[in-house]
């Protein structure tokens, strides 16, 4: 591989990427005390930019799966999941910290993956080109590279959501930060790709 090729993979990942590290913190610290919590967001990361890497080669080959329509819809994806957070952190409002994690539980991988996916329809348009110009063997330099380094934003998360400054303010305010994150996300994807009208 060129290493030219991996410096500008690595440079496009780490800035159309940036704003994952903290819904990755927030995702670690509503998962704090349960079994198996890195496992299931690390699947979740995974699943969700293979799911947006395999929609930019498709596009950089000329194939579409999602109209260009339909990616402001994705939006819908984090703003259910924010209401459903916000719910049930309303529903455990009167909870202890402790009873609080208890009852959220870690987050799912499927959960992981639909923001990862939603979050990154931007990506997708900004892959597209740079895959489409950059031939199979390049296509496959990025992919190689973005697929490594999701590894490291995943523990870059893990990181940040055990610092314990960090680690204190999320184990406090997590349950009311990451509803607060998801329904942005997903208020903003739809605004900005001009869904329903908007």
């Amino acid at each position: 591989m060129d290493l030219g090729i991996i410096g500008q993979a690595a440079g496009l990942f780490a800035v159309t990427n940036i704003d994952d590290i903290l819904i990755l913190a927030l995702f670690f610290a509503q998962g704090a005390g349960h079994r198996g919590v890195t496992r299931a967001i690390a699947v979740g990361q995974y699943l969700g930019f293979a799911a947006i890497l395999a929609v930019a080669v498709a596009a950089a080959f000329g194939a579409t799966f999602l109209p260009e329509d339909a990616i402001p819809y994705l939006g819908l994806l984090p703003l259910a999941l924010g209401v459903k957070a916000a719910v049930q952190a309303w529903r455990h409002r009167h909870d202890t910290q402790e009873e609080r994690q208890a009852a959220e539980g870690g987050p799912r991988p499927l959960e992981v993956a639909a923001v990862t996916f939603a979050n990154g329809g931007d990506n997708i348009g900004i892959y597209v080109p740079v895959f489409a110009t950059a031939g199979a063997g390049g296509m496959s330099a990025y992919a190689v590279v973005f697929l490594i380094l999701v590894a490291v934003w995943v523990a870059a998360g893990r990181y940040f959501a055990t610092r314990p400054a960090i680690a204190k303010a999320l184990s406090r305010w997590g349950h009311i930060l990451l509803p607060a994150v998801l329904i942005g996300i997903g208020a903003l994807i739809l605004v900005e790709g001009g869904a329903f009208g908007l």
